[in-house]
């Protein structure tokens, strides 16, 4: 009996890994939105790794994570590493380019709680006074994660987040922009006001009028 049984085991598992092997090699998760701003008033928020954390998805899920960043903190080059409870682990990212206003990419790495590595792109396409941001992330599937696809897919798995993510990002980049109109708008009513009261003075008593040069 204990024979037939251990044999049955066998059998589902050597099925069970057939069944793990035949999934995706790779993986590809892309999210967009469309912020109301240029794209010169989101991309610093991307660019710079201690800028996303009044947008990124998995701070929220542990505030008291531990986070290191590299000095300067932006830009191709720079890098930043967590570690926290069991929902965000740990792991690295590193951007590898930096396009003024176009296009990001990052070598992520995660080492807790699976160890893996993807490939992550912010693109930034701005057409009429709005900005099409598009974030991806793709990467090899390693045994693990072909695994763990066979209960639910990483475009499910990681979509969500990068919808709640781009869409603080939205509200972020189209709040600082508005802020940055309101201060512009108000420089050039200050400008204004004083030029119209220079030019309405009346002259100084005494004063002596300028002469222009011959």
């Amino acid at each position: 009996m204990l024979k037939k049984v251990l044999i049955g085991v066998g059998v589902v598992l050597v099925g069970l890994l057939g069944l793990i092997a035949t999934r995706p090699a790779t993986f590809l998760v892309e999210r967009s939105v469309v912020v109301a701003a240029p794209a010169a008033a989101i991309f610093p928020l991307v660019n710079d790794y201690q800028a996303r954390g009044v947008w990124y998805p998995w701070d929220k899920l542990d505030p008291a994570q531990k986070k290191t960043f590299s000095t300067p903190s932006f830009g191709a080059g720079s890098s930043y590493s967590w570690s926290g409870n069991d929902e965000v682990g740990k792991g690295k990212q590193t951007m590898t380019a930096s396009v003024d206003n176009t296009r990001i990419e990052e070598n992520l790495e995660f080492i807790e709680p699976f160890p893996s590595t993807a490939k992550v792109t912010f693109t930034f396409a701005e057409k009429d006074g709005s900005t099409s941001v598009t974030w991806g992330m793709g990467g090899d599937n390693t045994f693990m994660g072909k695994a763990m696809s066979l209960v639910a897919s990483m475009d499910s798995m990681i979509g969500k987040d990068f919808e709640s993510g781009l869409a603080a990002l939205k509200t972020e980049s189209e709040k600082a922009f508005a802020a940055q109109q309101a201060a512009a708008k108000l420089a050039a009513e200050q400008a204004a006001a004083a030029a119209a009261a220079a030019a309405a003075a009346p002259p100084v008593e005494g004063a002596v009028p300028a002469v222009a040069a011959p």
